[in-house]
């Protein structure tokens, strides 16, 4: 009896599914499409993922980005005929993925412009602003990314820690204006890391769906983090404010670590390139840059360094949280760089911004969201916009 249910269960859930390959089959050999797949052009979508610049040699990542087989038939670079290797094959079936060796005798700094021609004529191109060696996996590589990731994460995030003291001179009735400053920083990342999520979309095959990575690691964090704030509430409560206020700090360096991460992950490939003239006018912008990070993760503690323990410990904790994932970032994307991982990350990244901005928001409101809107609060949001995006000009200085 209790296998004669089994087996009705499994029937009754599996028959949908049994139909809705009949169905395809059909379609497939009978329908439209069976019909008309003679009379149709294939439509071939060849994606170019990456260059990589070795001597005398320009090696292309190639993905079938398409519903139909692609068979590179030649290939030119700046518009001359060139000798090519293809490995594993010529032609690439739906998702697969092929290198392609071309001996070119290309020269730094120059602008190259890469054409694939398919069997049918279809042309598939790849244009590099400016050639540059490849980095290949050595320690002077790995020093210079670390040492990147430093300059440009770490560095900046602990150097905003050092406000802190400033911070506390003010009075207590700023501490709103500090926490709306924090929620105007943090407002403003959240949205630049959603801009660089979707302005790396290009950068990603149209099979990846980049759209919906963002949406699943955007929704992912903020879930998470949800639930973590909720497991937090009981201790909340008993411990008081200066618990909240830590919390507060750690989710704040964990979100702009995130966001830090696809950073570093697009500025080391930038980088490994040549797409970046990384001069000390460009590291010194960044660095002024993203010291707002470090107002943000302390202008919430502000009022509680002596309340808890082991404060400077866990500030420190806080900052190495935020700034070192940079140096993890630059080192991943100066070696094997993947725009699908930037993009997961900064959506990471910005969903943990914007759920621990809610938090903010919601402990400042105290149950009465009118009572956010008070002149103190709205001056330290706009002051907090404006802090950050007038140090993003030095950036592109």
């Amino acid at each position: 009896m209790e296998q004669q249910s089994k087996l009705k269960f499994w029937s009754k859930a599996l028959l949908p599914l049994i139909l809705l390959g009949i169905l395809l089959v059909f379609f497939l050999k009978f329908g439209p499409l069976g019909v008309l797949k003679s009379n149709i052009v294939p439509l071939e979508k060849a994606f170019i993922q990456r260059v990589v610049f070795s001597a005398e040699h320009i090696t292309l990542e190639v993905f079938n980005d398409g519903p139909e087989p692609v068979t590179i038939a030649q290939v030119l670079v700046n518009d001359a005929y060139w000798q090519f290797e293809i490995t594993p094959k010529n032609t690439l079936n739906p998702l697969e993925k092929a290198k392609i060796d071309i001996p070119y005798p290309w020269l730094e700094g120059d602008f190259e412009k890469i054409t694939l021609i398919s069997r049918n004529g279809v042309t598939f191109e790849k244009e590099v602003e400016a050639a540059a060696l490849t980095p290949k996996f050595n320690f002077f590589y790995f020093k210079t990314f670390v040492l990147l990731g430093i300059y440009v994460g770490v560095i900046p995030v602990l150097l905003g820690l050092l406000w802190l003291p400033f911070l506390q001179m003010l009075r207590a009735r700023w501490y709103s204006f500090l926490l709306a400053l924090t929620v105007g920083l943090l407002s403003f990342l959240g949205f630049d890391a959603l801009e660089e999520s979707f302005d790396l979309l290009e950068a990603i095959p149209n099979a990846y769906n980049g759209i919906g990575i963002i949406i699943i690691g955007f929704t992912l964090a903020i879930l998470t983090l949800s639930a973590i704030s909720y497991k937090s509430e009981h201790h909340r409560q008993i411990k008081g404010e200066h618990f909240q206020a830590l919390i507060f700090g750690y989710l704040i360096a964990l979100g702009i670590g995130l966001h830090n991460l696809g950073e570093g992950l697009a500025i080391g490939s930038a980088y490994a390139i040549g797409e970046i003239a990384l001069g000390a006018t460009l590291v010194i912008g960044f660095m002024i840059h993203n010291v707002t990070e470090g107002v943000a993760i302390v202008a919430p503690l502000t009022r509680f360094v002596r309340q808890v323990s082991n404060f400077y410990f866990h500030l420190i904790i806080m900052g190495l949280l935020a700034g070192a994932p940079t140096i993890i970032g630059a080192v991943v994307g100066g070696f094997a760089y993947s725009p699908v991982m930037a993009v997961f990350f900064l959506a990471i990244g910005a969903g943990a911004i914007f759920d621990v901005t809610f938090d903010i928001l919601h402990y400042m409101a105290k149950g009465k969201w009118t009572s956010l809107f008070t002149l103190t609060n709205v001056a330290g949001f706009l002051a907090g916009l404006l802090v950050i995006y007038l140090t993003g000009f030095l950036v592109l200085g």
